[in-house]
């Protein structure tokens, strides 16, 4: 587990390098060169579990079914998704599913630590061959791969990149608040400041929703508050969770919680940006996936709402990538195979993150490619080339699911009132205790 975290953190500081670079245009996986409808073998259903149940997420897999019916006829879709963003429902079902020996054909996991759960377990199978047969050793960057790659093997297919560090804003709500939306604030204590005169002008400071969106909001300002590197070494140990450091950013992170509406404190990310979609909230922190949310409610990117990284993390990338599994007795292995074919093919790719708000995990892209994309995404795909590269704690890259698991409650625990800040930085940092065992 401590070699995985350092994949986690180590090697993500490197991913940037080769970020758009590695891939020749020129190939791609056997479902961006046409499909795989060639592949007759096998067929029948195939039980895909996802937790995109809802909004962007749920159109996003929908274009993934429309593409892998096309790539893969012979093969049915079977959507198994958990309602619940950020996977903690579906995660406790599968892990009991998988306990005992029931697993789906495929499903979505986190890459990075989050997977040695699973590695440990003997529960997924090694799918290098995969990325030989695909091409997606020349499609994804090399510094990726190598993220992916642990003792030699290969063990998911990541269908997309996000950022987690992402501030939401409503403009209008700023204004009248006496802030210029162009001004983002340079640190944590500018954008506190900032919030209290949009308390003062009656509205909303900031919104909060249910547990993993309470970790998303601390590790990012674990992050403004640290750096980069003493963040990542939160996660090898050199960074102690106990320390003085640590606290400032707990004392950030609880006057943040004074100002934020608790309303939504067991609802999911969607409720909870909502009144900053409405117009009733200044600010919302949460993974781009929330720049569809925006666009269906029929907002401008740049008018209506405004994105900037959180404030004192400008130049990090919070990064964290859905990817999907072979798990171990599957009964539909060849279905599952061909599910990872569409998923990684630049079709695929491209159909799904445009929906999703996410960026390609492909560095293949051409110009035009990269043009039917938005202007926060291609602004994300820039950023990602560009910044260093760190892990979410949320998002299982940087920790394995029983700590973020702990993290979370903790989180909740702090947010309704049942501990004191001492007492959460004491239950954070039992939990990161797991990481170095």
């Amino acid at each position: 587990m401590k070699r995985i975290s350092a994949i986690a953190s180590a090697a993500a500081l490197s991913l940037l390098l080769a970020a758009c670079g590695g891939g020749d245009g020129d190939k791609g996986s056997a479902g961006s060169s046409g499909g795989g409808d060639g592949d007759k073998s096998g067929g029948g259903e195939v039980a895909v579990v996802t937790w995109w149940e809802a909004g962007s997420e749920k159109k996003g897999l929908e274009e993934l079914e429309t593409i892998f019916a096309d790539q893969h006829s012979n093969f049915t879709f079977k959507n198994a998704a958990i309602a619940g963003g950020g996977g903690s429902q579906a995660k406790q079902k599968l892990s009991a599913d998988l306990a005992a020996s029931n697993p789906p054909d495929t499903f979505q996991a986190h890459a990075g630590a989050e997977l040695s759960d699973y590695i440990d377990a003997m529960q997924i199978e090694d799918v290098s061959d995969l990325y030989d047969e695909f091409e997606l050793r020349d499609a994804f960057p090399d510094t990726l791969i190598d993220r992916l790659t642990v003792d030699g093997k290969i063990y998911s297919v990541p269908s997309n990149v996000h950022r987690a560090n992402v501030v939401w804003a409503n403009p209008a709500v700023l204004e009248e608040a006496g802030i210029d939306p162009e001004a983002q604030p340079a640190d944590i204590d500018a954008w506190i400041a900032d919030m209290e005169k949009v308390k003062e002008a009656g509205k909303t400071p900031i919104t909060i929703g249910m547990a993993w969106t309470q970790l998303q909001l601390l590790e990012t300002v674990l992050m403004a508050d640290l750096g980069a590197d003493a963040y990542n070494g939160l996660f090898d140990g050199s960074t102690d969770w106990a320390g003085p450091e640590v606290t400032k950013a707990l004392e950030h992170y609880e006057a943040i919680k004074e100002l934020a509406d608790t309303s939504s404190l067991t609802e999911d990310w969607e409720p909870a940006i909502s009144p900053v979609i409405e117009g009733n909230a200044a600010y919302n922190v949460m993974g781009d996936w929330a720049v569809a949310a925006f666009d269906s409610a029929g907002k401008t990117y740049g008018e209506d709402y405004i994105a900037f990284p959180v404030p004192g993390t400008d130049g990090m990338f919070d990064f964290l990538a859905d990817s999907f599994t072979l798990p171990v007795g599957a009964k539909n292995a060849e279905g599952a195979k061909a599910w990872l074919d569409t998923i990684s093919s630049k079709e695929g790719q491209i159909a799904f993150n445009k929906v999703k708000g996410s960026i390609p995990a492909r560095s293949d892209l051409t110009d035009e490619e990269k043009a039917e994309f938005g202007q926060y995404q291609q602004d994300a795909m820039t950023s990602f080339g560009e910044d260093t590269i760190v892990s979410s704690i949320a998002h299982g890259a940087a920790a394995p699911v029983a700590v973020s698991n702990e993290m979370n409650d903790a989180c909740a625990k702090f947010w309704e009132g049942a501990s004191d800040l001492a007492g959460f930085q004491a239950e954070l940092a039992d939990a990161a205790k797991a990481m170095a065992k």
